[in-house]
């Protein structure tokens, strides 16, 4: 049975050791606006693909919030039929919250970009800005640009010439791929913003590389300002086979990290007892190769997120507090490195599996295999599975294929999923509500509860589970697009973009990087950078 918790009651949750998950239910731009700190992102239209993985076991206790309490009260409902027995809410919320005066602060993944700040100045790590390497490069330096982003955000956009190397690999693979330069050879080290080129920077100034090594200064998107041009479609994103000596080079240093930072090295047998212990309580599994080697052949029970964005997105990774986190790979360098930055990030039970998935191998233990089931990055943690509260969306919402719908034109199309999705092309004349406003929207766009709607999204599954909502509702002739916008667009059907009809500001997008506009950039980049003026008296 669900509960209230008072603002008194979560901070001294927050300031204890009880194993607890904080879970803002609103739309990531308010989220990004202001949120209490140490509390994860969830959307109310995302807890049943993503709840699953962020809170692993469903006794733990989960605390919910919002703002005013509107859509919290529904977000707990979903909790609850997803079978978490320990659920409780923000009494007041949000508002109430910042009315006691407690903390709130601004910002996505904020922990970690705190922590970036933190290395920079604490360790005085270098950097190069980008007006400075753009003359390097007109005067023909000798350099490599290698970008710790991942491999799809890399092909998006990265600086001119630069390699791929997400950051999770920069450790197991810099003895590689600095073999063949000469000595003199500068390595410049970026990601979007800040936080990512600070990290990779750091390992490879902590390895002690005996190089020159750089970060740039605000990466792709300090280029942009600088009035470049970034280049678009790369493909040198092949990463380097790694040699024995590589693997040595970065085996050492992970084992000198684990020792320095406390990192837990355990064997298979202590993993079975973690196992073992994730029957009663949370317990984090994590793969942090790449995705590759994750689908030919994983631990059983072990989620797929790469090492760099471990790092990088802490806070959606472990989102219960106070919880064991185990990470592996298929040796001990990527693992034990994780693991490392997770301790001076602050974590305390944190583990490292010896030698991976070839010790898991070597003690006569199968590995799976298949298409990866673990993160990805669109905002979304999800991926372990179809929710039961999908699946009895399929059973009770009828379907209608695209063919029919295209013939229809009586009938109201709802839009329920991201207005990005909503912009990048819907069914011509489909209205956007979002599916975590839905109850309190749909009165504007559909006139009476018996009148022909039929809810699209972007694959097909937000559309069934907001059509299942809408029949709790009364509303009795409701049908979800088949397939969603994938079918449509596989008919060559017509389609309709932009933001038409939309008369709220929308709320459930963050844009990040150069995707920003240029004022936003500089906000951004400006508090960033002042994340680490608190730390100045350590350096």
């Amino acid at each position: 049975m669900s509960q209230p918790v008072t603002p008194a009651r979560l901070l001294d949750l927050m300031n204890g050791s009880t194993p607890f998950a904080l879970i803002d239910v609103r739309e990531p731009g308010e989220y990004n606006a202001s949120h209490i700190p140490g509390s994860s992102l969830i959307p109310r239209r995302m807890l049943e693909f993503d709840l699953d993985a962020a809170v692993p076991h469903p006794g733990s206790l989960v605390v919910l919030c919002d703002d005013d309490g509107r859509r919290v009260a529904r977000a707990v409902e979903t909790v609850e039929n997803m079978g978490y027995s320990h659920v409780a809410w923000l009494e007041g919320g949000i508002n109430r919250w910042m009315s006691l005066d407690h903390p709130t602060e601004w910002g996505v993944n904020v922990p970690s970009k705190d922590f970036g700040e933190k290395m920079e100045v604490v360790h005085h790590v270098p950097e190069i800005d980008a007006i400075e390497l753009r003359s390097r490069m007109d005067r023909g330096d000798k350099m490599v640009i290698l970008d710790t982003r991942t491999p799809e955000e890399y092909r998006r956009f990265c600086i001119p010439g630069g390699r791929s190397l997400p950051g999770g690999e920069l450790a197991l693979r810099i003895t590689d791929v600095t073999a063949d330069l000469d000595p003199d050879t500068t390595v410049v080290i970026n990601c979007a913003g800040r936080t990512r080129s600070i990290i990779g920077t750091r390992i490879l100034q902590r390895m002690g590389l005996d190089r020159d090594i750089v970060g740039l200064k605000n990466g792709t998107s300090g280029w942009v300002l600088a009035g470049y041009d970034l280049e678009s479609g790369a493909d040198r994103d092949q990463l380097p086979d790694v040699t024995e000596s590589g693997r040595a080079a970065a085996e050492a240093y992970a084992e000198r990290c684990a020792i320095e930072d406390g990192v837990r090295l355990i064997d298979v047998a202590a993993l079975d007892e973690l196992v073992t212990r994730s029957q009663r309580e949370s317990v984090y599994f994590i793969d942090v190769r790449t995705a590759e080697e994750y689908d030919r052949g994983r631990i059983k029970g072990f989620r797929w997120f790469p090492g760099g964005q471990c790092v990088q997105r802490s806070d959606d990774v472990a989102v219960v507090k106070n919880a064991p986190i185990v990470f592996c790979c298929d040796g001990k360098a990527r693992a034990t490195l994780t693991a490392s930055w997770y301790r001076q990030l602050g974590y305390e039970e944190v583990y490292a599996l010896d030698g991976g998935t070839g010790a898991w191998e070597a003690a006569g233990r199968p590995l799976e295999s298949g298409l990866s089931v673990g993160a990805s990055f669109d905002g979304s943690i999800s991926g372990l599975g179809e929710s039961p509260l999908l699946a009895d969306a399929r059973d009770a919402v009828p379907l209608i294929g695209a063919g029919s719908l295209n013939d229809d034109a009586s009938a109201i199309v709802l839009f329920v999923d991201t207005s990005r999705d909503f912009a990048r092309g819907h069914v011509p004349g489909a209205r956007w509500v979002p599916r975590g406003w839905l109850e309190w929207q749909v009165g504007e766009h559909v006139p009476s509860t018996d009148s022909q709607v039929v809810v699209t999204c972007g694959d097909g599954r937000q559309s069934l589970l907001a059509a299942a909502t809408l029949k709790e509702m009364g509303y009795s002739n409701v049908a979800a697009l088949e397939g969603g916008m994938l079918s449509w667009r596989a008919r060559g059907l017509p389609i309709e973009e932009g933001l038409s009809g939309v008369m709220r500001t929308p709320a459930d997008i963050v844009f990040s990087g150069p995707d920003r506009t240029y004022a936003d950039m500089q906000h951004y980049l400006r508090w960033e950078t002042e994340l680490g003026a608190k730390y100045e008296t350590q350096s």
